[in-house]
């Protein structure tokens, strides 16, 4: 399978490297450039890539505006997108991930973890720049105060629906996301399958009533029931 990029970037040659560090794998080819956040969004609606990989400071609409704009609480078919950023201020981290982001990378990070990124948004995983892990991590359980209540499990279950308390199973997949575990290693770590672990991560989704795995690592931090990353 063939993914298929959007680039938005306000910078011609930003976007022209990007552009040749992706193309230069087999599977992945560009399909469309914008240079400024409003250019993205209707690019990005009309061509649906795979991946959307967006600048912070863009013309227009910025890349937490885009990102809202395409994989928003209100948006019916969310898209996967991933901001590319020379800033790691935590305002844009927190925004970017809030809006919807399934990543956020650090221009500086290198081709290998831009292309792993990508790769990984196509696969419902999500991959933040291992510089800014850490300190988000440490953000929301330092900052947040944990919700009352408890499922079966003892585990706090904030947003789960009465009477679907998270299993056993599901906890320990929690936990393994909250670290940053792709769906291979938290099939690895448990002895299960890759096809079970996927299973068990859109039941997950359900029961806690968010969309992707960065919030359900932020549910995990702010519930205190996260590993160490």
């Amino acid at each position: 399978m063939t993914i298929r990029v959007l680039l938005a970037d306000d910078q011609a040659m930003v976007r022209g490297g990007l552009r040749l560090i992706l193309e230069d794998q087999p599977d992945i080819t560009v399909v469309a450039e914008a240079s400024d956040g409003a250019e993205a969004v209707a690019l990005a609606r009309h061509l649906r890539p795979d991946v959307c990989l967006v600048d912070i400071r863009m013309p227009r609409l910025d890349g937490i505006e885009v990102t809202r704009a395409l994989a928003g609480p209100d948006v019916r078919e969310p898209l996967r997108v991933v901001v590319v950023t020379t800033f790691d201020l935590d305002e844009y981290v927190y925004g970017a991930l809030r809006g919807g982001a399934v990543g956020f990378v650090l221009k500086d990070a290198g081709p290998a973890l831009l292309v792993e990124a990508v790769r990984a948004a196509t696969a419902g995983d999500a991959l933040i720049s291992p510089s800014i892990t850490l300190r988000l991590l440490r953000h929301l359980a330092g900052t947040i105060t944990p919700t009352a209540g408890a499922g079966a499990t003892g585990v706090g279950t904030t947003g789960t629906p009465p009477g679907k308390p998270l299993s056993e199973r599901e906890a320990e997949v929690v936990r393994a996301i909250s670290r940053g575990r792709t769906n291979q290693e938290i099939a690895a770590e448990l002895f299960i399958s890759l096809s079970t672990v996927k299973s068990h991560v859109s039941g997950i989704q359900t029961k806690l009533g968010v969309r992707n795995r960065v919030e359900i690592a932020a549910w995990a931090w702010e519930n205190r029931i996260a590993g160490r990353p």
